[in-house]
């Protein structure tokens, strides 16, 4: 596990082998977003060396230009998605290219019928689907990103209101009337 190996870089065995030679030290890289659901003594200081990195303009410039690259995107309207959405991951991006394709596949499957897609897809003489670039255009992007962003305030709106409802001082004097059914 990571934490025999931060605890004892140099002498960590597979299980049935008992070496007796120390193995060289090797630098174990780890990317993540969140790491405060790590276990705390691995991440803590002098077991793990950490570096943060938060992308500037041009550094988010750059993925998504990346990200949109083969979808023909032109450069000023990446620079204006990214300057509309300053505060957003950069997989939010990912997720806007993805949605214009999820609008294809959910037109392909509207226009077969959810009955057929099964025999559509598998085995299907006429071969798999053809699906032709969907056209991105910028008030496409920039709707589709106001979209996600109302969907993750919506999800923190619901996570605020369970976290009020489950701290509230009231949130469990009802339980044994919930747990009988009667109120």
């Amino acid at each position: 596990t990571l934490m025999n190996i931060a605890d004892n870089p140099t002498n960590v065995q597979l299980p049935g082998m008992y070496n007796k030679q120390e193995n060289k030290r090797v630098p174990i890289v780890v990317t993540g977003n969140d790491f405060s659901t790590l276990y705390a003594p691995l991440i803590r200081d002098g077991r793990m060396e950490k570096f943060y990195w938060a992308p500037t303009r041009e550094d988010r410039i750059g993925v998504a230009t990346g990200i949109f690259r083969t979808d023909n995107v032109p450069a000023q309207d990446i620079v204006k998605l990214v300057d509309t959405f300053p505060g957003q991951s950069i997989d939010f991006f990912g997720a806007l290219r993805a949605r214009v394709y999820d609008d294809e596949v959910r037109k392909f499957v509207t226009g077969i019928g959810v009955e057929t897609v099964g025999k559509r897809l598998v085995n299907s003489l006429e071969g798999p689907p053809v699906f032709e670039q969907p056209k991105m255009t910028l008030d496409k992007l920039l709707e589709y990103g106001n979209m996600l962003v109302a969907e993750q305030e919506n999800v923190k709106r619901v996570q605020l209101a369970d976290k009020y409802l489950n701290e509230a001082a009231l949130g469990d004097a009802n339980r044994d009337s919930i747990d009988r059914g009667t109120f």
